[in-house]
């Protein structure tokens, strides 16, 4: 690692400055303690960074789980006992990652997973709203729908400008600026957002717009370093009785683990070296990062797209860039907590309403629309029984909906995948049947993931009359691979004999069964 040293430095300072507001933000939108969310992004990077197996993922505090800490330190009355469900999630990431449930992101149809991540932006957005009009819910006890209808009454011009400001510097950052230079999208803008709000903040002080007490960002200071462990709280393991600890603790575990997975899968398609991380043993670091978290008053950790974006787009090369930011982190809260606490909880709320609007983009509903039924229904049950009730209603009613989807379908086909290899052992052929669904997705990743460098594998598509689009782009995926591991692809269809295909979308796109297949 320390070989490309010269790399992974530079990517740290920027993966730092990325994560810093999402820390803070995160641990607002979660009703957490600032300092919560600081000590997830440590762990994140030092803990989980050493043992991952992921050259340049990144993990600590995710948007996605927000919905999950607020609701659990609401209904469990308690900090610290959320935090022994934190400690208990952790427990249970690493019995999935022994027991080698890294695949369990397969059994989940695409549409509840963008579904699940589609109705937590719409939640973040909500609570945040109240933020930019310097209200703070969590403060006078109000839950989201009611925060919405009564920061009206008490509306503060000063949040409300800083906000807007926010909101204007990240959106010109991400639309206007950052396609025109690479210094754009080296230096974030949700850092330039939060330090020009900062220095505005200071500059109203003492004037009708300052701002203020719950309106600001409140991370302990400490007067020597033996003080800063008064601030940490721990774990309440007398909950250990109470059953909704229980449920949490799984909450957490399978959310964390699905979004930790999905993670792992874009940020392998981003890498330049196309390395492939171990699933299973991505589960065991998450799990022991987050028992470390919750032990000492953190929030919960996954792997994280925007800072592993960040770090691919800085060059890292290797996971010190991860460790790095981690103390980065540390030395940040011992060294400038003052400086932190000027922070305006309003622009932390605009950095979120962005990231809340990156997972519940417009465009999705369309995308899922015009994908047909079998994909809009159970995404958009998901989101509204997400945003309407709670996350695990939401995932496992999205899920419920899925299956019927797979039965109505398996009514009509049958599903079945078989694969055989000639005499000549280096031609593997693979044959899919009449239906393919997205229970198919692991057994289909792992005959692909066998095949050897230097051979080649025939497909034959000639019956099947329904692919799932999950599967499509699992094969898409192997496609890419394929190349770099020397393997020729022949795929055979009513069409006619494909040789390396460059898309399998376009490429079922043209079989006459076209209605049947799920790429509309």
């Amino acid at each position: 690692m320390f070989k490309t040293f010269k790399n992974d430095f530079p990517a740290s300072i920027v993966v730092f400055f990325v994560a810093l507001p999402l820390c803070l933000g995160i641990a607002l939108a979660s009703d957490a303690p600032p300092l919560s969310g600081l000590i997830a992004g440590i762990i994140g990077g030092v803990i989980v960074g050493t043992l991952s197996g992921s050259k340049i993922g990144v993990s600590g505090p995710a948007a996605g789980l927000a919905a999950i800490v607020a609701v659990a330190i609401a209904e469990l009355g308690s900090f610290e006992a959320f935090l022994l469900a934190v400690v208990l999630a952790g427990v249970i990431q690493i019995l999935f990652g022994v027991l080698r449930f890294g695949v369990i992101g397969y059994f989940f149809p695409n549409s509840v997973i963008v579904g699940m991540l589609t109705g937590i932006g719409i939640f973040i957005i909500l609570k945040q709203i109240p933020h930019l009009f310097g209200y703070d819910a969590a403060a006078n006890g109000d839950s989201t729908f009611v925060a919405l209808f009564n920061m009206f009454k008490s509306i503060s011009i000063g949040p409300l400008i800083i906000g807007a400001i926010g909101l204007a510097i990240i959106m010109l950052w991400d639309k206007v600026l950052g396609p025109k230079h690479k210094i754009f999208k080296l230096v974030q803008g949700p850092i330039v957002a939060v330090l020009v709000c900062t220095i505005l903040k200071l500059i109203f002080d003492n004037t009708s717009l300052e701002i203020t007490g719950s309106q600001l960002v409140r991370v302990p200071v400490a007067e020597s370093l033996s003080e800063y462990a008064g601030f940490l709280s721990f774990p309440d393991f007398s909950y250990l009785s109470n059953p909704a600890i229980y449920t949490v603790a799984f909450t957490i575990a399978l959310v964390a683990s699905l979004e930790t997975l999905l993670s792992v899968e874009a940020t392998d398609k981003l890498d330049p070296e196309k390395n492939i991380t171990p699933t299973n043993r991505e589960l065991f670091a998450q799990g022991i990062g987050n028992m470390a978290s919750g032990l000492i008053g953190g929030l919960p950790i996954t792997q994280v797209i925007v800072r592993s974006s960040a770090n691919v787009q800085s060059n890292a090369k290797s996971k010190m860039s991860a460790i790095i930011h981690g103390f980065l982190l540390l030395i940040a809260v011992i060294s400038i907590p003052i400086l932190l606490n000027h922070i305006p909880n309003a622009v932390l709320a605009s950095v979120l309403i962005i990231v809340g609007y990156k997972l519940a983009k417009p465009a999705l509903f369309k995308k899922f629309w015009d994908r047909g039924w079998t994909q809009f229904l159970p995404f958009i049950i998901t989101v509204v029984v997400i945003v309407g009730k709670d996350l695990l209603w939401g995932i496992f009613t999205g899920l419920t909906i899925g299956i019927f989807v797979v039965l109505l379908k398996s009514f009509q086909n049958s599903m079945f995948l078989h694969k055989k290899e000639s005499a000549d052992k280096h031609i593997v052929k693979m044959v899919l049947a009449e239906e393919v669904t997205f229970l198919n997705k692991a057994a289909v990743q792992q005959a692909l993931n066998d095949i050897p460098k230097d051979s080649a594998i025939e497909i034959d598509i000639r019956k099947t009359k329904y692919l799932d689009y999950d599967v499509i782009e699992i094969l898409e995926d192997f496609s890419i691979h394929a190349k770099i591991k020397n393997i020729n692809i022949v795929v055979k269809s009513e069409r006619g004999v494909f040789e390396n295909p460059t898309s399998f979308i376009d490429l079922m796109k043209l079989e006459k069964n076209e209605a049947h297949i799920a790429v509309e």
